[in-house]
């Protein structure tokens, strides 16, 4: 297979490890084959670093002459799975470029192994069987495995395969740093403004500053980031999180949809689709997000169950909307008292539809209900902000009070002017 350079290849066996030689020799040692062994220094950057787990011996040895025949691949064989799950980070460090498993001899054991490397998506999985059995495989592709393997295995597609993972391989093997804005707006409580004002902010970003930028919905399973915009998509934040385990920068490109101002957006489900969402499967769409956009602004809806997340602990800005009511400056204390007493992560306040002037409340009392004070006040112009709903027009694609503080927010992040807004000339046509 002329797409991987010769080398040295390695195997170790269930009695002791046997080095290959290009030339053929073969030097036997003693040594016990373990998941903590080193790697030898003669591997280069060019070779395909492989383990390969299985218990029952045919099998594992019919896949390793497979894997034998093509050139520039360092294998080595392990005659049982590992003990316990824990043990995996250890092989994966080592053994980088692919991991291939043994799925008949424990199915279920396998799967569990599928799921755990493929949450660090540093890794190609595989894994080999004698069955095609397409209920075995969906569930092989939905834990995460890249390659479902059936013995006999033809040589060619073995080499495809390698191809393939080769390609996936990070060059250098660091990983993308996570670097982009992350803006999350939360409410304090539900009606208050905070997918509005998320929405227009986001368009801000795309619109004023030219970064690139994408719109979560994480206000799950009922969001209207998507209504708001006028987007319809066939997948939403939910598909995302179902598939955390494969999620990748290319991955997750394929679930977004594109706004006309350049904004991207991942949206809440078109219709009632139960939603689990661990931290681990959280914190990985952040990281992917982050890596592929300059700015990632969430809504969050209200939902205090995502402060233990990474969308909370790794926020560049927590946005807290709140209104003049009672009820909402009271619950906006008591989120910043339990959470946010620390000064960590950064905290904005912002004072949609302010009616203080109105109704003969003063800046004092509000920064001492909330024992802060306010960063932003969004003008009172509920019937502007209900005919952006029943329009799917943005409020910052067009010139009011709203739309300048809103790009005023987005100034104070990009450090760029925004653009003035171009007014409609007269026209005999409208």
């Amino acid at each position: 297979m002329s797409n991987f350079p010769p080398h040295q290849r390695l195997s170790t066996r269930r009695n002791g490890e046997v080095h290959l030689t290009e030339s053929g020799e073969s030097v036997i040692s003693d040594s016990t084959p373990n998941f903590d062994a080193q790697m030898p220094d003669s591997i280069g950057a060019e070779t395909m670093s492989i383990a390969l787990i299985g218990p029952d011996e045919e099998r594992r040895r019919a896949v390793a002459a497979a894997l034998g025949e093509c050139a520039g691949t360092d294998v080595r064989e392990f005659s049982a799975y590992p003990p316990n799950l824990d043990d995996l980070p250890k092989l994966v460090e080592r053994y980088s470029d692919a991991v291939i498993l043994d799925l008949d001899s424990d199915a279920e054991y396998t799967l569990e192994m599928v799921e755990h490397l493929c949450v660090r998506g540093v890794t190609t999985v595989m894994v080999y069987s004698t069955k095609a059995d397409p209920d075995l495989l969906m569930r092989c592709m939905r834990a995460g495995a890249r390659e479902f393997l059936t013995i006999p295995l033809d040589r060619g597609v073995i080499a495809e395969a390698l191809v393939r993972a080769s390609a996936r391989r990070p060059a250098p093997r660091t990983a993308k740093k996570a670097s982009g804005r992350l803006l999350v707006f939360m409410g304090s409580k539900g009606g208050v403004g905070t997918t509005t004002l998320a929405c227009n902010l986001a368009v801000a970003l795309a619109k004023d500053s030219g970064q690139s930028t994408l719109l979560i919905d994480f206000d799950l399973p009922l969001g209207d980031a998507a209504l708001n915009l006028g987007i319809v998509s066939d997948y939403s934040t939910v598909s995302a999180l179902d598939a955390y385990n494969r999620l990748d920068g290319s991955f997750l490109s394929k679930l977004l949809v594109t706004h006309s101002s350049g904004v991207f957006v991942l949206p809440s489900p078109g219709r009632f689709v139960p939603a689990e969402m661990s931290a681990e499967a959280i914190g990985r769409l952040v990281t992917v997000a982050r890596q592929e956009f300059e700015n990632v602004v969430v809504d969050a809806g209200s939902g205090l169950e995502f402060m233990k997340t990474a969308l909370f602990r790794e926020a560049s800005v927590v946005y807290l909307v709140t209104l003049t009511g009672i009820a909402e400056l009271r619950n906006a204390n008591r989120v910043i008292t339990q959470y946010f007493s620390g000064g960590k992560p950064k905290l904005e306040i912002v004072l949609n539809r302010d009616e203080t002037t109105a109704l003969g409340v003063s800046e004092e009392h509000v920064t001492k209900a909330l024992t802060r004070p306010v960063q932003w006040k969004i003008p009172d112009d509920y019937p502007l902000a209900r005919r952006m709903q029943v329009e799917a027009t943005p409020l910052v694609l067009g010139d009011s009070q709203i739309s300048r503080v809103l790009r005023q927010m987005a100034t104070a992040l990009t450090g760029k002017p925004v653009a003035p807004v171009k007014k409609k000339g007269f026209s005999l046509f409208g």
